[in-house]
């Protein structure tokens, strides 16, 4: 049975604190250091633009994007997230609407907004097609939707890095990509997470949806949108010598990034 909306939410409102002050720590290394930069790198100019963060969590990436002259506001359907979005807009003031709320039943009239960002948070929501349409109706003709998600084909449900030896990347071992992930929770920490960190936190539980990569770009065309832009970031060499967990993304991509625009 599918997994609902709202127990989606209940799993990442369960992880919301721990991850809160661990991405804030600097512990997840792979947005920090490959795909939120990737992702960036790739978004069109965005200041002075009305624009919508989905599935926003504590509000990092948004406050990027909002550093970049964007008036933003961020939706999350976990409260512990918005809660903490709040605290630093209170003392950070970046001009961020923080709002508790469903991606696919989002509390914003038509055309709305200019742009709509969702950073690694569409892969992990029941209702992809919902999320996606609410998306399309709250921007404005000629607005534009940038998303990135676990890479369909390289993070199937299930993958394993092999590394040699002396720890180099050898391969990426993937299986089960035409199966239908319908709410599996996933429990992981981050990869940077030291041994005291994880015996002191419990580890993230995450709710996957898995769909082909035809399903998703299929799905973005059936909802509307125009293809505009894919990306597949990958560490450079440096950022792999400094940061030998993401040397992986050098290999296979980990993420996918797709750019498409409202006509």
């Amino acid at each position: 049975m599918t997994m609902t909306q709202s127990e989606a939410g209940a799993c990442w409102e369960a992880n919301a604190e721990t991850w809160t002050r661990q991405a804030r720590a600097g512990l997840d290394i792979y947005r920090d250091q490959v795909n939120t930069p990737a992702f960036l790198a790739m978004l069109p100019e965005v200041a002075g633009l009305a624009g919508l963060d989905i599935g926003c969590g504590e509000g990092g990436n948004t406050r990027l994007l909002a550093q970049r002259g964007a008036r933003m506001t961020a939706l999350d359907i976990a409260p512990t997230f918005i809660r903490h979005g709040r605290a630093v807009e209170a003392t950070q003031k970046l001009g961020i609407t923080y709002m508790e709320g469903d991606a696919a039943d989002m509390p914003f009239g038509d055309a709305s907004f200019d742009f709509a960002t969702a950073f690694m948070s569409l892969m992990d929501m029941p209702n992809q097609a919902g999320a996606l349409g609410e998306a399309y109706r709250v921007l404005r003709p000629g607005g534009f939707l940038q998303f990135s998600i676990l890479h369909p084909c390289f993070v199937p449900p299930y993958r394993r890095v092999l590394r040699d030896a002396d720890g180099k990347v050898r391969a990426i071992e993937v299986s089960g990509y035409f199966d239908t992930i319908d709410g599996r929770v996933d429990r992981w920490w981050f990869t940077a997470a030291s041994p005291e960190e994880r015996a002191q936190a419990a580890p993230f539980q995450e709710p996957r949806f898995h769909r082909t990569l035809s399903a998703w770009i299929n799905l973005v065309i059936a909802t509307g949108f125009v293809l505009e832009h894919l990306g597949e970031p990958r560490a450079d060499e440096a950022t792999a010598a400094r940061h030998p967990a993401v040397a992986d993304t050098r290999t296979a991509p980990l993420f996918l990034h797709v750019g498409a625009r409202k006509p």
